[in-house]
């Protein structure tokens, strides 16, 4: 039966109990990690967030009571211990930070019973995702799930210090929006006050910091919720938190230096591990034609090879077709990987195909400098020589190749490096490898929509060198838009935002609006332009994203206390579910049945 707290106070965490308390009485209390029953002496493992000590129950000690109370305890088992710090009389554990004392205690309370768990509560656990979820509140209870928690509220705080030091106010903005059908899909939310029209979730608080801008407010931050209704992936959820901010009478400079140095801070205050500044920077060009990507990770070499100018002449249809059609075709070198079995080869194809290739062609240089090859009957030997020494083949190396048009190819070899690096055992957790990736594109053409469309939002600020090309040639505009990526991961990104009316109405031609169509779904903005705009831009991380990566996590759910699943449900709460029938009746919404929907 569950006891009172009553006159009871906690004096430590367990693992604020040390060798300076030593002969000193203390209060503990937590969850039982574990209770072994030694004949006349019990050892507890308590625990609480901070992690784990040892309690001995001894009956001369702690009286008939409590030792009957210790022979009860069972994993998860809530309780109140109070007893003297001692020096640990068996073997120290080297493995806790309390590993050299031990508690022997006087008295105990059972705070609480616990049924027994459906998955023991240890780190690291091989318990399936799915149990773990459907049972989040004592997942959460796992040490290293904690410590992932506990580092992003770390890193939630010291972004508040740093950036309130430095002139940024912190500002609310709604999450109940109007919709803008530009980008990812809205979560609607139906109004009960007004029938038949809808709020949105903010994907991002863009518009609201653009008019905080307007309003005078000059530096801005919010550790906003977002809400994007898109498909899952590892690195995604419907639901995420950004590190949102926004600055007056700044250039791309000034946005950089001060995410430098926070970047700086961040790392040093929770994993002691120093940023070099300035961070490396890397145009979009450059990225793209080097890693064949836009994100690009750079703990390891492995980089593409244009080869296309050698191969122009050659025989082989698929490169020949590729060039004809005004593509590229070019090549990664695995070092080392020459001996790679040709079972494995086929496997890499296949991933390659993933990504929308047709293929791939290979050369594997044998150790006496010979090669397997296949397309190698198609080419010249001097053609076969001449790839070999652009791509620095050597003996043992494995070369691939990609022939298509070149965003396919960027696409596929992009990809496809990373996957040789995880094989090869080349992506180290414990490296930070940060970049900027500068001038974007501003545009980029939707096959779909037959229209350019905005890369990053139409409110980004086109290149001033580039602006005489917006009206004739819009694909060759660079924008003021910058991304920071770690480890081939996107963890923010921003821009420069137009302030000028004329290069806004530009922009709104160049994405096919009408200055009628721009001004119905960005009215409000456009109307506060209109009376004084400062220069502004900002910057906004993924907050989920950048702890993950923190943490040497591979899911953003390991960051992230309540998490959906791909599917974005909830195991835990069964979310989303049906409402009741009055409440959709309030709201002027009918469900139609599936039938009705395929019947039209």
């Amino acid at each position: 039966m569950a006891e009172s707290m009553k006159g009871l106070k906690r004096s430590h965490r367990c693992t604020e109990v040390s060798n300076a308390l030593v002969d000193q009485t203390v209060t503990v209390m937590g969850w039982v990690q574990k209770s072994r029953n030694k004949g006349g002496i019990i050892f507890v493992d308590l625990r609480d967030r901070s992690g784990i000590l040892q309690v001995i129950f001894e009956e001369a000690n702690c009286g008939a009571e409590s030792f009957a109370k210790a022979e009860k305890l069972r994993a998860e088992f809530v309780v109140a211990i109070t007893g003297k710090v001692a020096k640990r009389g068996g073997a120290v554990n080297e493995n806790l930070a309390t590993g050299d004392i031990e508690v022997i205690a006087s008295d105990i309370r059972i705070l609480s019973e616990a049924d027994t768990p459906p998955f023991p509560i240890e780190e690291n656990s091989k318990t399936k995702e799915e149990l773990r979820l459907k049972y989040r509140y004592l997942d959460l209870r796992r040490p290293d799930l904690q410590k992932n928690i506990m580092l992003r509220s770390k890193v939630a705080t010291l972004t508040r210090a740093f950036l309130a030091e430095e002139g940024f106010i912190e500002i609310e903005t709604p999450t109940l929006c109007k919709s803008t059908p530009e980008g990812a899909r809205d979560y609607l939310v139906p109004s009960r006050v007004h029938p038949g029209t809808f709020y949105a979730l903010p994907q991002s608080p863009q518009i609201y910091k653009q008019l905080l801008m307007c309003s005078g407010y000059d530096r801005y931050f919010q550790i906003a919720r977002c809400y994007r209704d898109e498909d899952l992936r590892a690195d995604r959820q419907p639901e995420f938190t950004q590190m949102d901010m926004e600055l007056s009478f700044v250039d791309v400079d000034d946005v950089i230096d001060v995410n430098e140095r926070l970047l700086a801070k961040l790392f040093k205050e929770t994993l002691d591990v120093d940023v070099k500044l300035p961070i490396q920077r890397m145009t979009y060009k450059e990225a793209m034609e080097r890693f064949g990507s836009d994100k690009p990770d750079l703990r390891f070499g492995m980089e593409l090879c244009d080869i296309t100018d050698v191969v122009k002449d050659s025989e082989f249809v698929v490169f020949k077709g590729a060039i004809e059609n005004g593509g590229s075709v070019r090549g990664i070198n695995a070092n080392g990987q020459g001996a790679m079995p040709r079972k494995k080869i086929d496997a890499l194809v296949d991933f390659a195909k993933g990504y929308g290739a047709k293929g791939l062609a290979y050369i594997a240089i044998n150790e006496d400098g010979t090669y397997k090859s296949s397309f190698a009957k198609f080419m010249t030997e001097e053609e076969m020589v001449a790839i070999v020494e652009r791509m620095q083949g050597k003996p043992g190396d494995l070369l691939l190749f990609a022939a298509d048009k070149t965003k396919l190819v960027y696409d596929v070899l992009g990809a496809l490096r990373l996957e040789l690096a995880n094989q090869m055992g080349l992506l180290d957790k414990n490296e930070y490898r940060f970049v900027w990736i500068t001038e974007f594109p501003l545009l980029e053409w939707n096959e779909d929509l037959g229209r350019y469309q905005a890369m990053h939002h139409p409110f980004t600020m086109p290149m001033e060198e580039d602006l005489e090309f917006i009206d004739t040639d819009p694909g060759k505009v660079r924008a003021k838009a910058y991304d920071i990526v770690l480890n081939g991961n996107e963890i923010g990104g921003g821009s420069v935002r137009i302030h000028q009316n004329d290069i806004q109405e530009k922009m709104f031609a160049a994405l096919g609006f009408t200055m009628e169509q721009a001004y119905e779904q960005f009215g409000f903005l456009l109307n506060a332009f209109k009376y004084g705009v400062p220069p502004h831009a900002g910057l906004a991380y993924g907050l989920d994203r950048l702890v993950m990566l923190m943490a040497k996590e591979d899911s953003i759910r390991d960051v992230i206390a309540f998490p959906k699943v791909k599917d974005a449900s909830c195991l835990m709460s069964e979310a989303p579910n049906v409402v009741d029938i009055k409440q959709l009746e309030e709201l002027g919404i009918a469900i139609a049945r599936e039938e009705e929907i395929a019947e039209g």
